[in-house]
């Protein structure tokens, strides 16, 4: 069933209680709740970098930014590419983002090289949880070291909850996990409790620490 028009409030509120939205396809116009019963969580005190990524990030290949360009991400991680043929992002979706962007809910993260965006993610900050929603890669291990700066930001700023919504392999590599839909609105309403600062930026030893940390 199509939902009616969403607004920014209605989306915050959605998430307040553990649902999102999705469409079928990138050039579908409609949007569908999702309440997964079996929830995708990456726990901040369990994260894990392999030891190739470790190299990589010390390495310094990708200048990264916070909220530099949303929009470019966010649209980025809407295309379609050959590992990824189809994705869950319309135009809908875009602008709903857009609009939490510039209200302060919605974040992103973003990998450049040379002047260009090599990769990044999104998501959408509320109280101390943060939902991630959709990462791209251009380069090699640039969604990755997006990833990897999210969670030393999350980390500073006091944050108790990841929201990976779904499990992938690639995921599972750095702890990901599955918990059951009522253990994580449980942990959801305590997170939603707290005041985090998604603005705390990282000193360099906490990302280094998150690198060394099994």
């Amino acid at each position: 069933m199509e939902m009616p028009e969403l607004t920014p409030d209605m989306l915050l509120r959605a998430y307040a209680i553990g649902v999102f939205p999705m469409a079928e396809d990138r050039d579908d116009p409609d949007l569908f709740w999702v309440d997964p019963r079996m929830r995708g969580i990456i726990p901040l005190d369990g994260f894990h970098v392999p030891k190739r990524l470790r190299r990589t990030v010390r390495g310094g290949r990708f200048r990264v930014t916070i909220d530099t360009d949303f929009e470019a991400t966010i649209v980025a991680c809407a295309e379609s590419t050959e590992a990824r043929p189809r994705t869950w992002i319309n135009d809908r979706i875009i602008m709903l983002y857009s609009s939490l962007f510039h209200l302060g809910y919605a974040h992103s993260v973003e990998c450049w090289r040379d002047g260009e965006l090599a990769g990044g993610l999104y998501g959408v900050s509320m109280g101390g949880a943060f939902f991630g929603e959709s990462m791209f890669s251009r380069e090699t291990d640039a969604s990755k070291i997006a990833l990897v700066h999210l969670v030393a930001r999350l980390q500073a700023g006091g944050f108790t909850l990841l929201d990976s919504q779904f499990i992938t392999r690639h995921l599972r590599r750095f702890g990901a996990t599955e918990i059951p839909r009522s253990e994580y609105r449980q942990r959801l309403a305590e997170a939603l409790k707290l005041t985090a600062d998604f603005s705390r930026t990282p000193a360099p030893e906490e990302i280094e620490a998150i690198l060394k940390a099994d």
